[in-house]
């Protein structure tokens, strides 16, 4: 059983700073292309940052040069680092990939989700 634990949410001014974490947990043989998503009220699910095993990165327009997404291989724990945070950066986030466990297909999991909010 593979889970995916965020943590790091939270509220923050605008203009502030916040880090999310995601853990990955279970019989993990490969970890492909972690990233994470948001979803604000009202909205569809959107991509905000990918990065691939060779550190390759791919962010959403609305966040480049503001977030940075991380990996720790070893930890199996990826990270996205918000700074200058917007209001309409508020949404639940959450953190996915495409996890290979033993003896079975590559399959997209997904975090539960950490609200963060920003707001003054």
């Amino acid at each position: 059983q593979v889970q995916l634990v965020e943590s790091g949410g939270g509220l923050v001014q605008p203009g502030g700073s916040l880090r999310l974490s995601c853990a990955a947990s279970g019989r993990i043989f490969g970890i492909n292309t972690p990233g994470w998503y948001r979803q604000a009220p009202g909205k569809e699910r959107e991509l905000v940052a990918t990065i691939t095993s060779g550190s390759s990165t791919n962010y959403a327009d609305s966040v480049k040069g503001r977030f940075t997404i991380s990996r720790d291989n070893a930890k199996k724990t990826w990270y996205l680092q918000m700074n200058n945070l917007k209001p309409e950066d508020t949404a639940v986030y959450y953190c996915t990939a495409r996890i290979l466990v033993l003896g079975t297909p590559s399959s997209d999991y997904w975090g539960q989700g950490t609200q963060v909010t920003v707001s003054s």
